[in-house]
């Protein structure tokens, strides 16, 4: 919902504590919105929508026509405009807005509504702006972005693409230009971003909480002297807001003055191809950052440290060639790139360190006092008396970004002392074999979960199977099913023109059916029967393999893993795959086999999960030989645990590690009582010449 303008003052963006990427970057797009944006990813309570509200108040002030919806320019008012043509006449000045998309809105709240009753009988394009209609010429911030639905996230996507948004219903449609500064936040915990969108986004940054005690003191004092008087706090932070609003207000003027020249050009497109980013969005929008930073700096010139610090924020999230590559770059590899195709020494241009001045700016720097070393900082961290910050070249830039290309194995742990289960020894953790593309394995029947892509359900999007009334506001009209419903009635309803004559009851909307996501829970053998290196390294890549496919298809997944004397919930249900792969890298092995223990924590973990979201259906994917020998009678207890999670009708697929010339078929066994169907590692692959096409049907008959 927009943002509503009350009497309660933002927390002021000078008072925000350390985060200096992220407030560079925020400051950067408020110097040059074609920057494209800024995606916020960092743990929890680390103040990442405080700083992006605050942003909103340093925006300058922007002219609209008077009494248009659509914040048409005064000075070129978009044609095609739904409030237009307009003529000149008052001119409005309005603070820039800040307008915030809920995860759960819907697709009308986004783009718009079409009252689709007067467009048929009335011939009229009565619309109601949405979100995107609000957001032009403003910030659009998403919280928790990386759970926005996918059709919306389509949506923004298009909008974003061409700077305006399309509103269709069966052959009426609506335009009006979306131009904004897109802003979104998310927690990597809870999942990440399909490429497309993360690909819009021109910065990334990465925050943390600090581990500075006198730091996090400074925080705290400060959110609790705004929570007292918030009126009083903004005050007290005035004079350097109207600083900052200066100095962004003089750097978008020198901005259309500022050369790249051929040498910082070079570097950009040479550190793009180092660093192998797909397309050339990536250059364009180093570019952009190179030469924000340099107008932020007060300079007319982007030196090397310009596109240092561009590269630093406009790639990390460019490079991630899977899921499983966390953002970052190798800043070594940045170094040696720049300085292999850094200008000649002895051409000057380029390299001279100070071409304003020695204090980097037309009059020694800008409000804050920032010096020539690329960029700047915007202040922190001080009261209003505080003295300006070192130059933004000495500041650390978030070492902990750094990745590798590729996932790496994690350190093996050594072998405790004590073994769980007394049995057999533990062993250390194995790597994994490399993922594969795997065979979808879907749930029968048909959900009504959220939008994905494993298995059927009825959705908003997809292709059209019926009509029905509609339950609550009208979704996608179904345009022949309401002239049917509505020709019976003509000559009742005295229609003596052309128009048909529709009342709301003969509205009928489309029944869709698509594909849903699922809730994934992974049950892994651990123990001893499995500890065979060899073996366990490719358990390790089918698991990896399927958690791939469960984030390409949009799913949650959850851990479990049985070894010893019981099993442990290693990863609560969650949207982040990332996290799943990080604790099946670290599975160590060994002990007996308490089968009926992974099984009836399953149960457990899906009873909860069924409380919390009863329409994401379960897809159980127990990953083991068949063996059972933990406990008490542990055939009988691993039976009645598979009957019993049979018997709630969860869908279930025995993964067969079951490995040498002798073969119990045990797996097999454990399939028929869950009702599922049991499949070996060779045929989990989509390319295995042994495998058909295979659902999760078992000996379930499909609902």
């Amino acid at each position: 919902m927009t943002t509503a303008h009350n009497t309660t003052p933002q927390y002021p963006f000078t008072a925000v504590v350390g985060m200096d990427d992220l407030r560079l970057a925020l400051l950067l797009n408020a110097v040059s919105p074609a920057v494209g944006g800024v995606l916020v990813r960092g743990e929890k309570g680390t103040a990442k929508s405080t700083a992006v509200r605050a942003l909103s108040a340093l925006m300058p002030a922007v002219d609209v026509v008077g009494g248009c919806r659509f914040a048409c320019a005064p000075d070129a008012p978009d044609p095609g405009c739904p409030d237009g043509p307009h003529e000149t006449g008052a001119v409005e000045e309005r603070p820039t807005r800040m307008v915030e998309l809920p995860v759960g809105a819907s697709e009308d709240r986004l783009v718009g509504a079409l009252d689709i009753e007067r467009a048929l009988s009335e011939g009229v394009k009565a619309f109601e702006p949405g979100l995107l209609a609000d957001a032009h010429r403003g910030i659009l911030y998403v919280d928790e972005v990386n759970l926005l639905h996918d059709h919306l996230v389509d949506l923004l996507l298009d909008a974003a693409a061409m700077g305006a948004s399309y509103v269709e219903r069966e052959g009426v449609s609506v335009r009006h230009a979306a131009r904004f500064l897109l802003v979104g936040t998310m927690n990597p915990e809870e999942g990440e971003l399909r490429p497309q969108l993360l690909d819009r986004f021109g910065l990334t940054v990465e925050v943390a909480a600090s581990r500075e005690p006198d730091e996090r003191v400074t925080v705290v004092r400060r959110r609790l002297a705004y929570d007292a008087d918030p009126a009083g706090f903004a005050a007290d932070w005035a004079a350097e807001e109207d600083a900052l609003r200066g100095r962004i207000a003089a750097a978008r003027e020198l901005l259309p003055r500022v050369t790249l020249g051929d040498a910082a050009l070079r570097q950009i497109a040479a550190t793009c191809a180092a660093f192998e980013v797909d397309g050339m969005r990536a250059d364009i929008v180093m570019a952009r950052t190179a030469t924000a930073l340099a107008a932020w700096a007060g300079r007319t010139d982007v030196l090397e440290e310009d596109v240092r610090q561009a590269a630093l924020l406009a790639l990390p999230h460019r490079r991630r060639r899977n899921p499983f590559d966390a953002p970052g770059l190798d800043e070594d590899k940045l170094d040696q790139t720049l300085e292999e195709f850094g200008p000649d020494e002895g051409t000057g241009g380029d390299d001279d360190p100070e071409p304003d001045g020695p204090d980097g700016g037309p009059d020694g720097g800008g409000p804050d006092g920032s010096g020539p070393d690329g960029g700047g900082q915007p202040p922190q961290d001080g009261g209003p008396e505080e003295a300006p910050l070192p130059p933004e070249a000495e500041l650390p830039h978030q070492q902990e970004r750094e990745a590798p290309q590729t996932p790496q194995a994690p350190e093996k742990p050594e072998p405790e002392s004590a073994p769980q289960g007394g049995a057999a020894g533990e062993k250390a953790a194995v790597g994994a074999t490399e993922p594969f593309r795997t065979r979808r394995l879907d749930v029968p029947g048909l959900g009504e979960g959220a939008d994905g892509r494993r298995s059927r359900a009825r959705t908003a999007h997809g292709r059209t199977t019926g009509a029905r009334r509609p339950q609550g506001a009208l979704g996608k009209l179904h345009l022949a099913a309401t002239v049917q419903a509505a020709a019976p009635h003509q000559r009742a309803r005295g229609r003596s023109g052309r128009g048909l004559v529709v009342r709301r009851d003969d509205l009928r909307e489309a029944v869709r059916e698509g594909r849903e996501g699922n809730l994934v829970l992974f049950v892994v053998d651990a123990s001893g029967s499995m500890a065979a290196r060899k073996r366990m390294s490719a358990v390790k890549g089918a698991v990896l393999s399927l958690l791939l496919d469960a984030y390409q298809r949009r799913d949650k997944i959850g851990l479990i893993t049985f070894r010893g004397t019981g099993a442990e919930l290693a990863l609560p249900p969650t949207s982040s795959v990332e996290a799943g792969a990080a604790r099946l890298e670290q599975l160590p092995t060994g002990g007996r086999t308490p089968l009926s223990e992974g099984l009836l924590r399953a149960h457990e973990v899906l009873r909860v999960e069924r409380m919390r979201d009863a329409s994401r259906r379960p897809l159980l994917v127990v990953v083991t030989d068949g063996r059972a020998t933990g406990g008490p009678e542990p055939v009988v207890r691993a039976t009645r645990a598979a009957r019993l999670l049979a018997g709630e009708g969860t869908a279930s697929v025995v993964v067969d590690c079951e490995a040498g010339p002798v073969r119990l078929g045990l797996a097999g066994e454990l399939a028929r009582e869950l009702q599922g169907t049991a499949i070996t590692l060779d045929e989990l692959r989509a390319d295995s010449v042994s495998a058909l096409v295979r659902t999760v049907q078992g000996n379930r008959k499909a609902a």
